[in-house]
């Protein structure tokens, strides 16, 4: 069995096909964020990280699978580099990060109260993920869509300079920037 699979596999034994989420259940999401971000180009990393991305929950999804004091059993599943992109995302304060993001760099923890400034490539890594984690809840929920539509257009619009060129390509589209 691939990576990919084995975490499918987990999120099933967790119960994710049985959890509401736009689209669907959350098992569906994180299916739709993976197979996604494949189709924009991410490398195994940043997909798994998809795939498993809601793991700890997040600052929009309170529901986790799995307590943040185990990380070491996802490490062990999906590996380091791709366990340390959904921790940086689980954890990020929203708030505190997403509109300064361009600005500073600095992403700061929810679970830690700390503030850290990623890589490049970590910091490319993360906003990939959460702007193809929030295209995917607008397109399946035209609600949130309408609520939230134009702070993604802003945030996203400003992220530019930070996300893959097909990420922010496609976003374009789907939010019409």
């Amino acid at each position: 069995m691939d990576v990919a699979e084995a975490a499918r596999q987990w999120l099933r034994d967790r119960g994710a096909q049985e959890i509401p989420h736009a689209g669907g259940s959350l098992y569906d999401h994180l299916g739709r964020v993976h197979d996604r971000l494949r189709d924009l180009g991410a490398g195994p990393d940043l997909r798994l990280a998809g795939l498993t991305h809601a793991a700890y929950g997040t600052d929009g999804f309170a529901t986790a699978l799995l307590d943040v004091a185990h990380r070491d059993r996802l490490r062990r599943l999906v590996g380091e580099p791709a366990e340390a992109i959904v921790y940086r995302y689980g954890g990020c304060d929203r708030g505190h990060t997403w509109r300064a993001l361009s600005r500073t760099g600095q992403i700061r923890s929810r679970f830690t109260q700390t503030v850290e400034a990623p890589t490049a490539a970590q910091l490319r890594a993360f906003v990939d993920l959460s702007i193809v984690n929030e295209l995917d809840v607008a397109l399946h929920d035209p609600a949130i869509a309408r609520e939230h539509g134009d702070y993604f257009r802003s945030v996203f619009g400003s992220w530019a300079v930070l996300a893959s060129p097909a990420v922010i390509m496609d976003a374009r589209r789907v939010l019409t920037f």
